[in-house]
């Protein structure tokens, strides 16, 4: 046993000394750089496996397919100028979207903000201070910038969340850019049609037949669901908008109540 003891601290040494041999001869940022695309790999991987098991999986596997707010769930009642709309949040698989909502709500940061983009058949887009797409910030924004360097959170993606019909997602501007704009996916349109097994889960595909946008699958950061009130999303949708889908007349968020916060223990 200490011999084999002995053998994994020369190993590890060794690998020790290898590191600082090469980072000498090609300099930090080549070696930095290495141990980048080692653990991208190493992340896609895991996220292969993770699909495969979800391409697996039974109904229950997927949260958003219940209108059951589970004990790792958060839930918030989003009211509108036009109703209330009732939404769960899935901290489990993007904690770092619902922190963001959940803080930024809090502290009233939403309240009074228009409904800046709307798009009937699409979806509905709120969020930014600004009122037109261009502002918002995260709430790590100048405070940690491990989380925001300045240009806004990572995506969280998983193969346990999609772009279904009353999903609630993080708008952007590409990759990695999250701020506090979200939108709510209200396409009614089956999307099923385009889907076939061994692509898509087997209760994925049968949801999207009530509708959603499967082409922003990937892309967003899904982190809720309406699990009442997406009458209220279908009105906003049908509101007559002018250049650039902002609605004509103001629809805006009066506020956002925690109903219920997460137990993730």
């Amino acid at each position: 046993m200490k011999k084999l003891f002995l053998i994994s601290l020369i190993g590890l040494a060794f690998l020790t000394g290898c590191d600082k041999v090469e980072r000498t001869l090609k300099g930090d940022d080549y070696v930095d750089q290495k141990e980048t695309l080692k653990q991208a790999k190493e992340t896609n991987e895991k996220y292969q496996k993770e699909i495969q098991r979800a391409l697996k999986s039974g109904k229950d596997a997927f949260p958003q397919l219940s209108n059951k707010v589970a004990k790792d769930e958060s839930q918030v009642i989003l009211s509108t100028s036009m109703g209330d709309i009732n939404i769960k949040l899935f901290p489990k698989y993007a904690p770092l979207a619902v922190e963001n909502f959940i803080t930024h709500a809090k502290e009233g940061y939403y309240d009074g903000l228009t409904f800046h983009r709307v798009i009937k058949d699409f979806m509905i887009q709120t969020g930014d201070p600004n009122g037109d797409g261009t502002g918002g910030q995260s709430i790590w924004k100048g405070k940690d910038d491990n989380i925001d360097s300045g240009s806004g959170f990572k995506n969280e993606v998983t193969p346990y969340l999609f772009n279904l019909r009353g999903a609630l997602a993080m708008a952007n501007a590409g990759p990695d850019t999250n701020g506090s704009q979200f939108f709510i996916n209200q396409n009614p349109n089956n999307q099923a049609e385009q889907l076939k097994e061994g692509d898509y889960p087997a209760p994925i595909i049968e949801a999207y037949k009530n509708g959603g946008n499967l082409n922003l699958d990937g892309d967003y950061t899904v982190f809720g669901q309406v699990i009442s009130g997406m009458d209220i999303v279908d009105k906003i949708a049908a509101v007559e908008t002018s250049d650039g889908d902002k609605p004509k007349e103001d629809v805006t968020i009066k506020t956002i109540t925690i109903k219920q916060e997460a137990n993730l223990q």
